[in-house]
């Protein structure tokens, strides 16, 4: 068999492994990379820890983990990869197999033959369609080249005041970086009701806006940029939105990236209306000798069955391995995904998988949602803390939809929710959560794990024994219109609920739980009850007793007070209601 020859187009994530794992499998293959830029190989989702210190040279995010660069001499020495940089990919001929490539140091053009060629082009930025974004103050976070921007001005000394539009994973994180080690002051704006729109449902996404202010960023959502406009110096500038001016040395963009499928369009390749590659399960485009994946494709949803872009390095590196496989004549196919995600916000870690109760809602779905806050270990364990987690469950069939949870115990976070997306991958239900082994020991895990806690309280919820209302409900029922004939029934000790009846009056009554048998009949029969207790497990017992006194008209809340505190719904500092 003559040699072959495969041409990839991009050299960032997908394009390295795919070409690694194709010499790996066949050494006598000839693969050769291309990419426009000079950097290539690198952790791009590690930009923000280079941008706050946590990195401290660009270099260790191109580096092995052995430490060594993954420049191209190093993929040709090391790898047996020819590397292009500075070259750019102009068109693809595939009635003749080419790709004409145009070397930007020298403007010279050349041809490269291909049998098979790999189109990893990744994502462009999203571009906010208002004056002033060319100002120079606004940087993006797209690149190392922009990484070195934005660090380059901080620790010069010329940023004082910043303004990060878009509260997305990159927003946030980049909103850390500001505050956190260079103490600049920092907004965070969002065009969306609250941060982390579309991964996370409203009472999480008010517990990471609350950690977020909590550590200094002013954050402001539901709020449109209409104009960056230039100050007096030339180097500040001010950004309008429809509620406000915010002065700003530095404004950062982060409002999302779309698949960059130009190069295919152009060689006549099926796109999607999106302007994605269109692939089938092996990768493969509408042209069989062209693959494609990363960043410029989107991937089945797995619990919707409908196509989606989620761009992520994991996906790009899992992809390439793929596509590396079939073209050295393997068969390995990509099924999908259900949209795992994790990021770090200054001491809270979030995670997700598969759908929020909005889009599972959207999707058709008859979607509930069930909250626990738990210890994520032994209650007793001295490192316990409490990690919050939501769980979207379809009425009808049981079936899992999504998760989602916060907890300052990243690593613990973490693992539930990989365990979680697990199941949700393989159509798993209520009862497969409820009775899902997690490995136990007291420093890792509780005996009733929250997993399988948080099963058996959807459990109850479908099955009408646990009634309950969202922290949100409670909210503007019992705070904002502070409706008369609602009263909140606070089921835990009295030095726990003493400031609270301190603060609202007769419309908190404290019953603790423990003897509210005993005490029926100082339960109001009038009014609507909100049962809260710290966590909502002993308000759902006080729930219980009240429905077989005949009491009808109680909710629980979900979550309890821990879930109104970290969602900043009430202050206990001000013993009033945000």
């Amino acid at each position: 068999m003559a040699t072959q020859h495969v041409v990839i187009v991009g050299a960032v994530a997908l394009g390295p492994k795919a070409a690694c794992r194709i010499k790996r499998l066949r050494p006598d293959f000839d693969v050769v990379m291309v990419d426009q830029d000079q950097y290539i190989s690198y952790g791009g989702c590690g930009i923000p820890y280079y941008v706050s210190g946590d990195v401290s040279d660009l270099s260790a995010l191109m580096s092995t983990s052995f430490h060594m660069l993954r420049t191209p001499e190093f993929f040709e020495k090391a790898k047996g990869v020819r590397v292009m940089t500075r070259t750019r990919a102009e068109a693809v001929d595939r009635e003749r197999k080419t790709v004409r490539v145009r070397h930007l140091e020298t403007q010279t053009e050349q041809e490269l033959p291909y049998d098979y060629l790999v189109l990893a082009t990744g994502s462009v930025p999203n571009v906010i369609p208002v004056p002033g974004m060319d100002h120079p103050a606004v940087e993006r976070v797209s690149n190392l080249h922009d990484a070195a921007a934005i660090k380059d001005k901080l620790s010069n000394g010329a940023v004082g005041r910043a303004v990060i539009i878009g509260a997305g994973a990159i927003g946030c994180e980049m909103a850390e970086a500001m505050a956190d080690m260079w103490g600049v002051e920092t907004s965070l704006v969002e065009i969306a009701p609250h941060v982390l729109p579309g991964v996370l449902d409203p009472v999480l996404a008010r517990m990471v806006a609350a950690h977020l202010r909590e550590r200094g960023v002013a954050v402001y959502t539901e709020e449109i940029v209409r104009e960056i406009r230039s100050g007096g110096n030339g180097a500040s500038v001010t950004v309008c939105t429809d509620k406000r001016d915010l002065e700003a040395d530095l404004v950062i963009t982060a409002v999302g990236v779309r698949p960059n499928g130009r190069l295919a369009q152009q060689a006549g390749l099926l796109v999607s209306p999106r302007g994605a590659i269109v692939v089938n399960r092996r990768l493969q485009t509408s042209d069989p000798w062209i693959y494609a994946g990363g960043d410029c494709i989107e991937v089945t949803h797995l619990i919707t069955g409908k196509p989606f872009h989620f761009p992520q390095g994991s996906l790009a590196n899992r992809q390439g391995r793929i596509i590396g496989t079939n073209i050295a004549g393997g068969h390995a196919t990509f099924e999908g995904s259900v949209g795992s995600f994790a990021v770090k916000i200054f001491d809270m870690a979030v995670a997700a998988a598969g759908l929020t109760r909005k889009a599972a809602s959207a999707e058709g779905f008859d979607a509930v949602q069930a909250l626990v806050i738990q210890a994520d270990r032994a209650h007793f364990y001295p490192t316990q803390d409490l990690m919050t987690l939501a769980l979207v469950v379809d009425r009808k069939t049981r079936r899992l939809l999504g998760i989602q949870g916060v907890s300052r115990n990243g690593d613990a976070l973490v693992g539930r929710i990989n365990a979680v997306a697990a199941l949700l991958a393989r159509r798993g239900t209520l009862e497969d959560l409820s009775n899902l082994e997690v490995a136990y020991t007291p420093p890792f895990a509780a005996a009733m794990d929250i997993v399988n806690a948080l099963g058996n309280t959807a459990e109850n919820i479908l099955d009408g024994h646990n009634v309950t209302a969202d922290p949100d409900d409670f909210e503007q029922c019992f705070l904002l219109e502070a409706q008369e004939d609602a009263l909140c029934l606070d089921v835990r000790g009295p030095r726990n609920a003493a400031p609270f009846v301190k603060a609202y009056g007769d419309r908190w009554i404290n019953v603790p739980q423990e003897t509210l048998a005993q005490s029926l009949e100082a339960i109001p029969k009038d009014k609507r009850l909100f049962v809260v207790c710290n966590s909502g497990v002993r308000s759902y017992e006080a729930l219980l007793q009240l429905r077989a006194a005949g009491v009808k008209n109680a909710v629980n809340v979900q979550g309890g007070v821990a879930a109104l505190k970290k969602a900043g719904i009430i202050r206990l500092d001000k013993e009033e209601a945000t």
